[in-house]
């Protein structure tokens, strides 16, 4: 148990990674849409060789719409909406925002799937709604902090988005893609994905700096972080797991403060910790319905 639960961290700590080496991105002169795709693209050769040595490409037929649709909404949509988060309000702000994942989780939950709404489900969207208003009226309600993060209604919005086209990922894990390997997936989904992002930038040759710091969140943040966190739910249940990679915000907004001086308003230190209390929340709530982990999100016998 032990093992797994050095895996789920490690993970959480790559993916607390992506809104660092996103700005560094931003620095060596890069566009967020850009930043996306070339992850994206990486990625892409990375799990693509992966399906390829272990030879899992089948896809069936009836399964290449909800494919596509994850390519363009879980893909595209998520990549490119938290890198622009990042751009817009910082990588601490983006990061607290994605966790609010759970929450849309539940309510599309309730109705699309009409899962019965429990009292820790109904807790987790409220402390969410609350930590959400916490960090967009922190800056009126406590004043100007030095180094705050920049709290506008696109920066809250786009954060907003990200949390959302996270949320979609379960749901279309839970709904389409429960008889795949994690490479076969993506294998299908990260051109397509690739291919949504390109009308929002202007394709060009990264500069040196750019590209390594795409080539991390490839590598680093989105390949192999996968590949820890499911080795990790080998040895771990997956609402443990779940707990443990709530350190992810934690890392971006730690990171954020040492490598670019981003500070929250105490408001908005607040309503942080009132989102991860709903993500608890709506933990606990999947752990007493004992409900089933999509398949698609669990490791598979290669």
């Amino acid at each position: 148990m032990a093992a797994g639960y050095a895996y789920v961290l490690c993970a959480a700590v790559l993916w607390g990674l992506i809104g660092p080496a996103s700005k560094l991105a931003f620095e060596a002169g890069m566009a967020p849409f850009e930043v996306a795709f070339w992850r994206t693209a990486l990625a892409w050769a990375l799990f693509g060789t992966h399906a390829l040595v272990s030879k899992d490409l089948r896809l069936d037929k009836k399964d290449i719409l909800p494919v596509a649709a994850f390519g363009i909404c879980g893909i595209a949509g998520l990549f490119g909406s938290y890198v622009y988060a990042v751009k817009l309000g910082g990588a601490a702000m983006a990061s607290v925002l994605l966790y609010t994942a759970p929450a849309w989780v539940a309510l599309m939950s309730f109705f699309l799937l009409k899962e019965r709404m429990g009292p820790f489900k109904i807790a987790a969207v409220a402390a969410t709604i609350l930590g959400v208003a916490g960090i967009s009226l922190g800056p009126r309600l406590a004043g100007d902090v030095a180094g705050s993060v920049p709290v506008t209604v696109a920066s809250v919005l786009v954060g907003l988005l990200a949390g959302f086209t996270y949320a979609l990922y379960f749901i279309f894990g839970k709904l389409y893609l429960s008889r795949y390997k994690t490479p076969t997936i993506f294998f299908y989904a990260l051109p397509i994905g690739a291919l949504a992002l390109l009308p929002f930038f202007e394709l060009r040759l990264p500069s040196l700096s750019g590209l390594a710091a795409c080539a991390f969140l490839a590598l680093c943040s989105t390949y192999g972080a996968y590949s820890v966190y499911y080795a990790g739910l080998r040895h771990l249940e997956a609402t443990r797991a779940a707990v443990v990679a709530t350190i992810e915000p934690v890392v971006a907004a730690g990171l954020a403060w040492i490598m670019f001086g981003e500070v929250f308003t105490p408001v908005g230190y607040g309503g942080s910790a009132l989102i991860l209390l709903g993500v608890l929340l709506a933990i606990w709530e999947g752990g007493r319905q004992a409900v089933r982990v999509p398949k698609s999100l669990l490791p598979q016998k290669n």
